[in-house]
């Protein structure tokens, strides 16, 4: 997955103040996350974090599909 700094993960699972949404501090091995809620930061393996995202969101825009690189060639049958 490709997920750079500055970039906007929404979460499954809200923090404890209520906020879902975090800014990448930091990414590779580790992962260090601010609440937008909050401003708490957190920090990581990027294992634990990968999985609970729902959304990605990079310069404003949703990045679709954010695991993939390119989609399968469609074929009309």
């Amino acid at each position: 997955m490709d997920i750079r700094e500055y970039d906007i993960l929404t979460m499954k699972k809200a923090h404890p103040c209520g906020g879902k949404r975090w800014q990448v501090l930091r990414s590779g091995a580790d992962f260090r996350l601010r609440c937008l809620g909050c401003g708490r930061t957190v920090e990581g393996p990027r294992s634990r974090f990968e999985k609970n995202i729902r959304r990605l969101e990079r310069d404003g825009a949703e990045v679709q599909d954010p695991g993939k690189t390119s989609s399968p060639p469609q074929t009309a049958e």
